[in-house]
């Protein structure tokens, strides 16, 4: 698995609960963009428009040496490909106040196919987001303290 690009603000900003793959669809151009790693996920999210899964706002930007050079955005909207079982489980999700769908990865596979990791996550407040930086500061001690101690 090769990792294209990931969006580590989403974890920083959401407790993710569960995790999913899926597919995405995109054109050729676009494709070869993202093996250059031309990619951003930063304040990309997922939605269900009329029974189908899409990627609103990731930026994948246009491919420099495309022959034909498209007018679409960078970033439009692109439909993201899951199983009907775990789209229907998604909409339950959904339906709960304060859950939303947030892209973590964008990679490659065993076969070469791109895909997408989405997070089911519920929005961090403030208070979250520093007990996190909180207990990341007291394990960063702790590993520095052990590491002084064994260092003979």
């Amino acid at each position: 698995m090769k990792i294209i690009s990931q969006n580590k603000k989403a974890l920083f900003d959401y407790d993710i609960s569960d995790r999913l793959e899926a597919g995405i669809v995109l054109t050729g151009d676009e494709v070869k963009s993202l093996r250059e790693g031309h990619v951003s996920l930063v304040g990309s999210f997922a939605t269900i428009h009329g029974g189908e899964l899409f990627l609103i706002n990731c930026n994948i930007t246009p491919y420099e040496r495309a022959y034909i050079k498209s007018d679409e955005k960078a970033t439009r909207s692109r439909k993201l490909l899951l199983h009907r079982k775990e789209l229907d489980r998604l909409i339950g999700d959904i339906s709960k106040k304060g859950v939303t769908l947030v892209p973590l990865k964008l990679y490659f596979n065993n076969k070469n196919m791109i895909k997408v990791e989405i997070g089911i996550g519920k929005h961090k407040k403030a208070a979250g987001k520093k007990q996190a930086i909180k207990e990341r500061d007291i394990d960063r001690q702790a590993r520095r303290e052990i590491k002084d101690v064994y260092k003979y």
